[in-house]
């Protein structure tokens, strides 16, 4: 996967633009995430800001979107290509400041792309 297109949806993920994601499920391979706070894109680097609620002590994280395996507008669903592990293990998200910092954009970028790839799983 190209560095550029961990900042974009992948072509059969369902993502519709203008669609508004706040709200819907985050779930990884192996369990749900959180919900979606926000989408931002400064620096043309697209990602979700996503409550992970009590699971991982009321923090937020954050993850590109071309994490994003499929979107279900009707159930409110998103799914991504790797595990609440890897999630968890992600450069942490500390302060909305850092949504506008290239540099913790950019490792976070790194992150994800050094990410073994995965299929959608069936659910």
């Amino acid at each position: 996967m190209p560095m550029d297109s961990i900042w974009s949806y992948r072509p059969h993920s369902g993502h519709v633009e203008g669609q508004d994601l706040t709200g819907c499920t985050v779930v990884a391979g192996d369990g749900t995430i959180g919900h979606v706070d926000r989408e931002a894109a400064p620096y043309g680097m697209r990602h979700l800001v996503v409550d992970t609620g009590v699971w991982v002590f009321g923090r937020s994280v954050l993850v590109p979107v071309g994490a994003v395996t499929g979107i279900d507008t009707e159930a409110r669903r998103i799914t991504l290509s790797c595990t609440r592990a890897e999630v968890k293990a992600a450069p942490r998200f500390r302060t909305d400041s850092e949504t506008m910092d290239r540099a913790y954009l950019t490792a976070v970028g790194d992150y994800y792309h050094g990410l073994p790839p995965r299929q959608a799983s069936a659910t």
